[in-house]
């Protein structure tokens, strides 16, 4: 028999159960639509991140940390196979900086696919407007640089804050959730205080809104020279360096000519990121394994109508087999109709998910400040990859659970059948 006559047999098999079958054929699309919506919402909520991480931070950090430690300059002994003594040995706690960043900067600027260099200082403060104190990250910047940099211009609250900023020494630009606490507003007066318990009086020119909370309610901008002056530092000397490239996906090798460059340890923005990244995955992993299962159910739903059809259909099989019908003819009769109800179900399936994506994705909601990130909707992404996936796997499902029951089918002895005797 050739595989035409396997399929127009199954059919007839399949024409005669309609009910059953389409409501088996179904559950496979059931199974289907789930699937595609979830991997289209959990790649959704990973680009999301991905995209607020590459638009709110630079593509790459340079700290001001060595890749070789430098040798202290009160070593006695540093030659092999010698002894090392240190003289006056008090611990100074010290910022780690790096000094002369102007010349570090300009080198880094030389490197391929480099766009934009912006140095900073970074300051753990208390930020007090009258009877409220929040602790808060300052970070002390050149705002034309890092404008370009995080693409503070299209967060402000207030257009013309980082305009402003350049030209308002004291001035601060905070997040929204920070200037919430604070029961701030635009100019109103703040005090800064640093460890050390100095208090540094600026100015609110405005707020920013970023989508990351951890962000908006700790962090603020202020400008490079304030920040050096809280943190005692010399002109020449910032805690980091920013870089954007011209390409992301080249942040990893941008690091690594960085380090080779300067000297300075240097991270990508997916290996600063990484914990809330594989966060993500793994939950939308998560998800997707335990929809999946939803697949497993349409297969004993297909397993079962394959069931009940070898069953009926055991004189026909007795007189297939009797007619001189190979086993493997049998077999392949019975799995070509789990692969017909696969079919159907699947095709049923993928515009439905799409449907699904499509109401998902329409669906609007007050944003909260209750997780990571400020979203007033599910962010649902679809590719083509998924729906393939997704098919062939509904195909190989409904196939496999078919296959039992066709080998029952083919095992069947004739001469028992004919006689009434319903044994293989």
């Amino acid at each position: 028999m050739t595989l035409f006559d396997h399929l127009r047999i199954a059919w007839a098999h399949l024409r005669e159960r309609k009910r059953q079958t389409i409501l088996t054929a179904m559950g496979v699309a059931v199974g289907s639509a789930m699937l595609i919506t979830t991997i289209a919402v959990a790649g959704g909520m990973s680009r999301n991140v991905v995209n607020k991480i590459i638009d709110i931070a630079p593509h790459v950090i340079v700290s001001a940390k060595t890749v070789e430690p430098l040798v202290p300059d009160n070593l006695i002994g540093v030659e092999k196979n010698m002894l090392g003594f240190v003289e006056k040995n008090v611990t100074v706690e010290e910022k780690e900086i790096i000094k002369n960043y102007s010349d570090v900067a300009r080198r880094i600027g030389q490197l391929e696919s480099v766009e934009v260099v912006s140095p900073y200082v970074t300051s753990n403060l208390i930020a007090r407007n009258k009877s409220w104190f929040i602790s808060c990250v300052a970070r002390g910047v050149v705002p034309e640089k890092e404008a370009d940099i995080a693409r503070l211009s299209s967060k402000l609250l207030e257009q013309e804050a980082l305009r402003e900023l350049a030209y308002t020494p004291n001035g601060i630009l905070v997040g929204n959730l920070l200037a919430e606490e604070l029961n701030v507003s635009y100019h109103s007066l703040l005090l800064l205080i640093n460890q050390k318990g100095e208090e540094f009086p600026v100015t609110v020119v405005g707020r920013f809104s970023t989508g990351f909370n951890a962000k908006d309610k700790q962090e603020a901008y202020i400008n490079l020279a304030l920040a050096q002056r809280i943190e005692g530092l010399a002109a020449n000397s910032v805690t980091a360096i920013g870089i954007k490239t011209a390409d992301v996906s080249r942040a990893g090798a941008v690091a690594d000519g960085v380090e080779r460059q300067t000297g300075y340890e240097s991270e990508s923005w997916d290996e600063t990121n990484r914990n809330v990244i594989d966060f993500y995955n793994r939950n939308g992993t998560i998800t997707l394994v335990l929809v999946g299962f939803v697949f497993i159910v349409a297969g004993l739903g297909v397993s079962s109508v394959m069931t009940t059809v070898v069953l009926q259909k055991v004189k026909d099989i007795a007189i297939m087999r009797s007619m001189g019908i190979q086993r493997r003819s049998i077999t392949g009769i019975f799995t070509a109709e789990g692969f017909i109800i696969g079919l159907f179900g699947v095709s049923c399936g993928a515009p439905l998910g799409h449907l699904i994506c499509r109401m998902v994705a329409s669906i609007r909601f007050e944003a909260n400040t209750a997780g990571v990130m400020q979203s007033d909707r599910i962010n649902v992404l679809e590719t083509p990859e998924a729906y393939f996936i997704v098919i062939v796997f509904g195909m190989i499902i409904s196939v496999i659970s078919a296959f039992g029951p066709a080998r029952k089918a083919a095992g069947y002895v004739p001469v028992k059948i004919l006689r009434g005797q319903m044994g293989a």
